[in-house]
């Protein structure tokens, strides 16, 4: 700590280190570009979605993004509004307007206006007579747009797959970063209380992790995997049973 102007420094060995990692200039952008993917799939939903990021209708401002409209707010009967659909697309634009984000699918969005049977080529590697000859009026069809248009193909569900890949980047890295987190409190907390206390509280410790360690990971992992329901924080929790223990020995040798 600087004591002049108060302003953290790292010390001498960790200068080193950041000149070092500056140095590697593939690793350096590397990281950079790493970064600016992640914080832009933070907004997902802004970039990808199958709902208008703002819409105007009959002089209301409407937040489809952030908001759940009903259907009958625009003259329909369900609760759920399809904002891709030419009823709904037709009587909002007669009325207003809508702001689409650049990608016009949400990660489950199925295509219905796919020019082939799924899965599909991405769009720029068809003929330009293909590209939209899944919409009803083809290239004159106003949804035959860039935004409709399948940048990567899809896959074998008709679903967007630049979309998937946007929303997919964002969950790994989260459950990634979450993992480490929970995974290095709980090592530290435990190789704490085993450095501060020693003796049988060390020893009993000491033992159990020896027996936790030793034990068939995969085929526990692939047991609760099947008798759990899926998710983020099942498959959470399943990984952080078996991922604390690395740090517990370098802890505990710090008391």
């Amino acid at each position: 700590m600087a004591a002049a102007t108060g302003k953290p420094r790292l010390s001498p060995i960790n200068q080193r280190r950041l000149q070092n990692f500056k140095a590697n200039k593939r690793g350096y952008w590397s990281f950079w570009i790493f970064m600016v993917l992640f914080v832009l799939s933070l907004f997902a939903e802004f970039i990808a979605n199958d709902k208008p990021v703002l819409a105007s209708y009959k002089g209301e401002i409407l937040f489809p993004v952030l908001v759940d409209y009903p259907e009958e707010k625009f003259g329909g009967f369900y609760a759920i509004t399809d904002y891709r659909s030419d009823l709904i697309r037709d009587e909002i634009n007669a009325n207003g307007w809508m702001i689409w984000p650049p990608i016009r699918y949400s990660y489950s969005t199925a295509s219905s206006n796919i020019p082939t049977s799924a899965p599909t080529r991405p769009w720029w590697l068809m003929s330009k007579d293909e590209v939209c000859s899944g919409y009803p009026q083809g290239d004159a069809d106003p949804g035959c747009t860039l935004g409709n248009l399948n940048w990567l193909g899809t896959d074998d569900g008709a679903r967007d797959v630049l979309a998937r890949v946007i929303y997919g980047f964002r969950i790994s890295v989260l459950f990634g970063l979450a993992l480490t987190l929970l995974s290095s409190v709980v090592g530290v907390g435990a190789g704490a209380v085993q450095g501060f206390f020693g003796g049988a509280v060390d020893l009993l410790m000491q033992r159990f992790i020896e027996i936790w360690s030793s034990m068939p990971v995969l085929y526990i992992l692939m047991i609760l995997a099947a008798v759990l329901p899926p998710g983020f924080f099942i498959l959470l929790f399943i990984l952080l049973l078996f991922s604390w223990t690395g740090l517990v020995g370098v802890v505990r040798a710090e008391f």
